[in-house]
């Protein structure tokens, strides 16, 4: 690839027509070990001595401890810890981790689950406080979650902005308006790898090693720092974060400890109902959205008041008007809190919840003005590249044909098919973060960082960037990532991956293809910047004669040459945009909904990978339709058990519900930058959903799921 002549303190992507590997598709370099099971994760480490330990929990909601007996579980064959962890008058305050009341540890994962089930809890129940009904209730039991400070309700943080009654008087006066609520339950993580690590304590002061399912590989050695002292984390393959998974969590403090005791490696992870007990979740939401618009379709004024469902935590919500230019505004937000898991960061916090608001309204006071719902979208959001994308998803799926377009459909024999819409965006971060390349005299490259690839595709542009830069092939440079000890890196959360790292594996590649040229010049008698790199040779720009192979560049080097590249702000932009459309089928007798078809258009300035970023535009718009169509967290009010603590009961999305997909990668963002995307396609599919119901048949659905009843209520007009 030609580079121009530059210093090392200005790397440029380049022209995207000079790219050999970048902008292209690329298969993933950690694929053939995934598919055929050699990749291992942290569920897989096996070390020798290891013990299996599981946490035991009480399964309600709320109580008050009369007595913790492990005495029968440690005396069971193969059990080599049982300890309690609580004692009697201790609270247990929530259900998720304050409900762990032992860990037991075996040779086996057979004998910790038989001294999991040995030990005898005696708990006082107390009432549950689970659901959001009950909480409300003037006389509900104050839920406690914090020893310094006794709170005087279950509502608390409350958040104002804007003018209430200019909002209220815009609203009254306008010529469309609509006033609905919107209700949104608690969605999992669902994780495939649940959380946990493996611990190996150090030996006669040694260093110790976590081998962890986490988000943050660099910033989790200090989290083990009080308990095993000096200690790095592994993470090589990780099954799955999605914002859960940046801490060493109670699992982690009691493998650590567990493993600090017995002198023996621990092997902790969750089970699945421990999981979606305590592992955290998406908050729910409930908004009531009073939104007006001019007969031209002007939104001119908002009135909302939104609760934050995060169980202990506060929950997530970004504010509003949420995305859309509006003339007056006013929010009111407040968390409401209930005897159960906090909340955690999950992919673009708080925004799916907001989308499904705003939209809603957005669509329904377009309809009530007889206007097009996509116009009314365009002429309330400030940007043309949201105009351009809603163009032509909407192109795509069919809307330009399409009967229902300022009014729903009528269904014919029970079956309608309608189209709908919604716009996101995101503003992904980039900071510090440093990679090593390492130039070997035998010809071999490695690029080494300390982030982690949670299935985005992380490893494969680590490698691929500096490949690219030496015109190598894919398989010419070894990625190292996934170990504390290797350069520092971020933490995976809010897009920040990649915003933070290619700059910086930029950077580094830059200055080993520098290095070498400056190396090059008493050879082939050209300056630095005078060089072309490609398919594995490097020749002077402006006499392709004098060249030399790879093996003979290297072949220049006495030792290794290693550079290391910084975080460059000028190879990082973090603001995109997205627009999404869906086409659904209602049967209005059954209530059943069925997704045809999904359309995604997203900016993310140069394309690392096409291949993974359509993956990821994919991955939102599935997430996204399992939220609207299936998920949802179901909790038995008067005892407070979880009853959606498994996969039979908690649904999510497979190969059944799929619909066909289209993820358009928006080429005409010509930004010479990178940044992250991945949060910006979960936002707007689960409202397009919606929307397409309500362009189908005029079911309009404020409360998700989406399932049969739900719909069918809607049809019927009891909402």
């Amino acid at each position: 690839m030609a580079r121009p002549n530059s210093s090392a303190a200005d790397p440029t992507w380049g022209p995207r027509e000079d790219l050999d590997l970048l902008n292209h598709d690329l298969r993933r370099l950690d694929g053939p070990d995934k598919v055929t099971g050699k990749a291992v994760y942290t569920h897989d480490v096996r070390l020798p001595g290891m013990v299996w330990a599981r946490v035991v929990r009480y399964p309600k909601a709320r109580g008050v401890v009369r007595s913790i007996d492990v005495s029968a579980a440690g005396e069971l064959p193969g059990v080599v810890a049982a300890n309690a962890l609580k004692e009697a008058g201790d609270d247990i305050a929530f259900s998720g981790t304050e409900s762990i009341v032992a860990i037991v540890a075996g040779e086996t994962p057979e004998a910790a689950m038989d001294a999991a089930r040995a030990v005898v809890i005696d708990v006082e129940p107390l009432p549950a406080v689970v659901t959001t009904e009950d909480a409300r209730k003037e006389d509900a039991p104050v839920i406690v979650r914090s020893r310094r400070r006794q709170p005087e309700s279950n509502f608390t943080g409350l958040q104002e902005r804007g003018d209430e009654e200019a909002s209220l008087k815009g609203w009254e006066a306008a010529a469309g308006k609509v006033d609905i609520t919107v209700e949104i339950p608690t969605q999992h993580h669902v994780c495939l790898e649940t959380h946990g690590h493996v611990v190996q304590p150090g030996k006669d002061g040694g260093e110790a090693v976590v081998y962890s399912s986490t988000q943050n590989v660099h910033g989790m050695p200090g989290q083990f720092q009080g308990t095993l002292g000096d200690n790095h984390v592994v993470t090589q393959h990780m099954g799955g974060g999605f914002g859960a998974k940046f801490g060493a969590g109670v699992e982690g403090r009691l493998a650590a400890e567990l493993a600090v005791e017995l002198g023996r490696p621990v092997h902790l992870m969750l089970t699945r109902s421990d999981e979606f007990t305590m592992a955290g979740n998406r908050s729910g939401s409930k908004q009531r959205i009073r939104l007006g618009a001019s007969e031209d379709g002007t939104l001119t004024a908002i009135h909302v008041d939104a609760e934050k469902h995060g169980g202990m935590g506060g929950g997530a919500f970004p504010g509003a008007p949420y995305r859309y230019q509006v003339g007056e505004y006013y929010y009111r937000a407040q968390s409401l809190h209930t005897a159960a898991d906090a909340n955690r960061a999950m992919r673009a916090p708080g925004h799916p919840q907001a989308s499904f608001g705003m939209e809603t309204a957005v669509d329904a006071v377009a309809y009530e003005l007889g206007l097009d719902p996509l116009e009314v979208r365009k002429k309330n959001l400030a940007s043309p590249v949201h105009h351009r994308q809603l163009d032509r998803v909407a192109r795509e799926i069919g809307w330009l044909e399409h009967p229902n377009r300022t009014k729903p459909g009528t269904p014919e024999n029970g079956i309608a098919v309608g189209i709908g819409f919604g716009a996101a965006g995101w503003g992904p971060g980039g900071r510090d973060a440093e990679c090593d390349v390492t130039v070997h005299p035998d010809g071999r490259v490695v690029s080494a960082t300390a982030t982690q690839d949670l299935g985005t595709g992380a490893r494969t542009y680590v490698a691929a960037i500096v490949a690219d830069e030496l015109g190598l092939p894919l398989d010419g440079v070894r990625a190292e990532i996934g170990d504390s000890r290797l350069p520092r890196n971020v933490a995976s959360g809010g897009s920040v991956t990649t915003g933070s790292s290619a700059p910086a594996i930029k950077h580094a590649a830059h200055l080993a293809r520098e290095a070498l040229e400056a190396k090059l010049e008493p050879v082939l008698e050209a300056g630095v910047g005078e060089f072309t790199w490609k398919d594995g040779r490097v020749h002077v720009t402006r006499d392709a004669a004098r060249s030399l192979s790879w093996t003979e560049v290297c072949a220049l080097l006495k030792n290794p040459l290693r550079v290391t590249g910084e975080h460059q702000r000028s190879l990082y932009e973090g603001n995109i945009h997205g627009a999404q459309a869906a086409k659904v089928e209602v049967d209005t007798y059954t209530g059943r909904v069925r997704v045809l078809k999904m359309v995604a258009m997203q900016d993310q300035g140069l394309p690392l990978n096409r291949m993974a970023l359509r993956s990821q535009i994919n991955g939102g718009m599935i997430q996204a339709l399992s939220y609207g169509l299936l998920e949802a967290r179901i909790f038995d009010a008067e005892d407070g058990y979880l009853l959606s603590d498994n996969l039979d009961v908690y649904r999510i999305a497979g190969a059944q519900e799929m619909p066909e997909m289209l993820s358009i990668i928006d080429d005409e963002d010509e930004r010479d930058s990178v940044c992250g995307m991945a949060e910006a396609p979960i936002i707007p599919g689960q409202s397009a959903i919606a929307n397409a119901i309500y362009n189908a048949c005029g079911a309009r659905l404020t409360r998700m799921p989406f399932t049969p009843d739900n719909v069918l209520t809607a049809i019927h007009g009891e909402v």
